[in-house]
């Protein structure tokens, strides 16, 4: 898969603080990317740095492989904070305000947004009576007039209930299955950990790790931790006889994240070899423990 958002080295500085410190960000076509962070760790001044809404100090910007950020930010659609919407005004009226903005879309075009969000049926409800969750989907389908082929959504399930979340939840899920790819940021781990595809941790305007889904869960996983009083002799013998364990070497800390069925094996190896083993137990990691390792808390 192509990349469609490329950064190197992008940093902006918003007085004495630098809210973007040398960011590089890597988000691939068809990706849901989780951005995750504390509040105020840099992710919402990425996102508009992104959109153009703030220029920044240096780095680069690249959209859709092209460094013609114009025509690039044609192709994105955004929900910036909270949703800006005409409150005494119904869901398509809403709809036919913002079109005008993106070139004009047809009736039937704006009902088939609503369809896709979850809103054909609000008929005569005006925009201002609408629970958060019915703004928020509102405010992700004015995001998707003009065909946008990727959506930036900042904190979009922030404040919302659990029927709320799971309401825009799915709505990401299904757009994204239409190949539709999302920038989404949140502090809300587990949630953003029941869709995206890759994640970018950020700290302090740095992006500190980007990592797929799928190594997240292997790193996530069960764990054989082992002590001994030689790393290197240690994790010499267990190669030599174990070739395909996955497994990394701190100090005297080797840590074992392939499946071992029985685990006396690996001690059998290590005392044969004249390792001392100080310590063998079996760790997993949780998703929260993993990110705040990264950003602290």
């Amino acid at each position: 898969m192509d990349s469609i958002v490329e950064t190197d080295g992008l940093c902006k500085r918003y007085g004495n603080k630098l809210a973007v410190d040398n960011m590089s960000v890597h988000i691939k076509r068809g990706d849901i990317y989780g951005l995750i962070g504390k509040n105020g760790a840099g992710k919402t001044s990425l996102m508009k740095l992104l959109l153009g809404l703030t220029s920044p100090d240096s780095g680069r910007i690249s959209l859709f492989g092209c460094d013609n950020l114009r025509a690039g930010r044609r192709r994105i659609g955004s929900l910036i904070e909270a949703p800006a919407m005409f409150k005494n005004e119904t869901a398509f009226e809403n709809m036919k305000r913002f079109s005008i903005i993106s070139g004009g879309a047809s009736n039937k075009e704006i009902l088939d947004i609503l369809n896709l969000v979850g809103l054909e049926k609000v008929g005569s409800k005006k925009a201002g009576s609408f629970s958060l969750g019915m703004k928020q989907r509102l405010g992700i389908a004015i995001a998707l007039l003009g065909n946008p082929e990727l959506l930036i959504l900042d904190e979009p399930i922030n404040g919302l209930d659990p029927a709320g979340i799971k309401e825009i939840r799915d709505t990401i899920v299904d757009l994204n299955k239409r190949g539709v790819t999302f920038l989404i940021s949140s502090h809300l781990l587990d949630e953003l950990g029941k869709i995206a595809v890759s994640y970018g941790i950020v700290n302090n305007g740095r992006i500190v790790e980007e990592i797929t889904s799928k190594e997240l869960e292997r790193r996530c996983g069960k764990s054989i931790v082992i002590i001994t009083d030689d790393g290197a002799l240690a994790e010499a013998a267990l190669q030599k006889t174990f070739p395909h364990l996955n497994m990394e070497t701190v100090g005297n800390k080797i840590t074992i994240t392939s499946e071992v069925e029985d685990s006396s094996e690996l001690n059998r190896v290590l005392i044969g070899a004249g390792a001392r083993v100080y310590e063998l137990k079996k760790e997993s990691v949780g998703l929260e423990d993993f990110f705040i390792e990264r950003i602290g808390k």
